[in-house]
């Protein structure tokens, strides 16, 4: 007959939780920026673009970036496809994503991508 230990239950309990933890980070760190920031969820994602610098971020498996910022005007190319878009606008459809402008100061331009929740 051979002892072995089994491990607690809580412990199992434990090491699943920060296993389940560590999938859900790396589905949502399936985003990279250069000039920018990102916050992602599952369905949609703010990008926090700098202003005069060549800004993109990958999110949602698509590309963003920013073209170019006139007052409170900016272009955006997002799946290939450039938009230009004011604060306040009703959302763009682009590649199945809805694309707004949240804000646009000096510094930063805010942009939020989502999943098209219609298809």
């Amino acid at each position: 007959m051979t002892n072995r230990r089994a491990t607690p239950a809580p412990a199992r309990r434990v090491a699943g939780l920060f296993a389940g933890l560590a999938l859900s980070v790396a589905l949502l760190a399936g985003c990279s920026s250069e000039g920018a920031e990102t916050n992602c969820g599952l369905d949609a994602c703010t990008i926090t673009f700098d202003r005069g610098v060549a800004a993109s971020a990958s999110i949602l498996g698509v590309e963003a970036k920013l073209v170019s910022a006139q007052g409170d005007q900016v272009t955006v190319e997002v799946a290939g496809e450039q938009l230009t878009l004011t604060v306040g606008q009703q959302a763009t459809e682009v590649a199945g994503l809805q694309v707004s402008l949240d804000s646009v100061t000096d510094e930063q331009i805010v942009l939020r991508v989502a999943r098209n929740g219609n298809g």
